[in-house]
């Protein structure tokens, strides 16, 4: 009879033709017995086949080559039971999971059953893992030795180049305008984007200084504009019942989102002085544009979205991130003020019949609910002050003699820039004066 054909006609357990005992023990006090064969222990395993050995210290002591024994942790016990059982299977095993496999290569490791560690290899390189599953691999393999390293292969670190490769091609598409059933695909390319850029307990996945990846971006966002100025000007002369406007309001919505998007991006990147450049020079026509057309829900949506681009493009101005004229920043100013004075009261919790009290459009014929996030509001207020006290004094007032006569009107709240507008004018003369004499040298003063 043939070697392979005599192995599967003996079983672990079979006591009849077992010639050797293999005791597991742990130091909680377990103590089981498993009837082997030798055969089997010395062919698969290089531990077994040394302690089996004619030229082991002991073998010579009485029924030392008829039991051996194996210490092991409670943890590792069934992971040792598998393994003993498995010598007895023939190949291809079935390995019931990522973490009972790795936990069989670990003693298959220990016990030199080399051929049992590499289908244990085999198998964790071809199949997928959870999150905790590749914590447990990482703290597990590099402790077993670098010739078990070659399934980390799907975690090592990627290449610079391969980066900045997915992350350009993914910004294409993130900022493209695709048919509706990739939109799901191009959310989730936008939030890893996002992602890839984010400071936390990483390190951000690429550089912020690659130029190829600055003008790959700059080039995208630029093309993205020119679609969104192209349908402004397409809107702005577009008859109001016009059988198209329900697709262009959607393609609106869609472009003011991406936007938003991308100012994230652009602020991440300290990229922001082309899109607030644009958005400065083309609120007039933005704002027009959406004041005329029909109120509905999709119409309002596209008014709040338009309001928390116009939030970046300030907040980066007032921090002094992207520089403009004087005439520029009270241009966007006295442009989104009262655009922003409109709108805020579209975005206010009011009394309705639904369980939840949610923000809707009086206007709006449907009652739809719209959500925005308040701290929207409050960042834009907080920018508007800013701006507004960087203009000189005699514009200040002109503006808040204009929001004083609306002193009705919540939004937005001035009263910082007022109070320090009323401080600075008070004391500008002794101001002026005192930093006037201060610098007079004295062989300039007459006797």
């Amino acid at each position: 009879m043939c070697k392979e054909a005599s192995q599967l006609l003996i079983r672990i357990g079979d006591r009849a033709t077992s010639d050797v005992v293999v005791r597991l023990r742990t130091p909680e006090g377990r103590d089981n017995w498993f009837y082997c064969h030798s055969e089997i222990l010395i062919e698969k395993s290089k531990y077994f086949a040394d302690r089996l050995s004619e030229d082991w210290p002991t073998c010579q002591i009485l029924d030392s080559r008829n039991c051996v024994e194996v210490y092991c942790q409670e943890l590792e016990f069934n992971f040792h039971v598998s393994l003993l059982r498995l010598l007895y299977v023939p190949e291809p095993h079935t390995w019931y999971g990522v973490r009972n496999t790795l936990g069989i290569l670990q003693v298959a490791a220990n016990l030199g059953c080399h051929q049992m560690a590499h289908s244990c290899l085999d198998y964790l390189e071809a199949v997928p893992w959870e999150e905790a599953e590749e914590e447990e691999i990482l703290r597990t393999i590099p402790a077993l030795g670098s010739q078990y390293e070659v399934i980390l292969a799907r975690l090592q670190p990627v290449d610079p180049t391969a980066i900045s490769g997915i992350f350009i091609s993914a910004f294409r598409f993130a900022t493209s305008s695709p048919s509706t059933h990739l939109c799901a695909l191009k959310t989730s390319a936008q939030e890893q984007l996002e992602y890839m850029l984010t400071e936390d307990d990483d390190a951000p996945l690429l550089s912020f200084n690659d130029e190829v990846i600055k003008s790959e971006v700059r080039n995208c966002v630029k093309g993205l504009l020119n679609r969104f100025d192209g349908l402004i000007f397409s809107l702005s002369s577009m008859p109001l019942d016009n059988n198209h406007e329900v697709s262009k309001l959607e393609e609106l919505l869609s472009l003011l989102s991406d936007i938003a998007w991308v100012c994230q991006i652009l602020g991440k990147m300290e990229m922001m002085k082309d899109l607030v450049f644009y958005w400065v020079s083309a609120s007039d026509n933005i704002v027009k544009t959406l004041e005329c057309l029909n109120s509905d829900a999709d119409v309002l949506d596209s008014r709040l979205k338009a309001v928390e681009v116009t939030c970046k493009v300030l907040e980066a101005i007032s921090s002094g991130n992207v520089i403009l004229p004087a005439s520029n920043r009270l241009h966007v100013v006295k442009v989104w003020v009262p655009f922003a004075r409109r709108m805020r009261p579209l975005a206010e919790p009011v009394a309705c019949d639904y369980e939840d009290a949610s923000p809707v459009d009086p206007d709006c014929e449907d009652g739809l609910p719209v959500k925005i996030d308040s701290e929207i509001w409050q960042v834009m207020e907080s920018a508007f002050v800013s701006i507004i006290l960087t203009l000189p004094s005699e514009v200040q007032a002109e503006i808040l003699s204009e929001w004083l006569k609306s002193a009705g009107v919540r939004y937005p709240d001035l009263t910082e820039a007022f109070e320090v507008w009323c401080y600075r004018s008070k004391i500008a003369k002794r101001r002026l004066a005192f930093s006037r004499s201060s610098n007079t040298s004295p062989d300039s003063v007459s006797p």
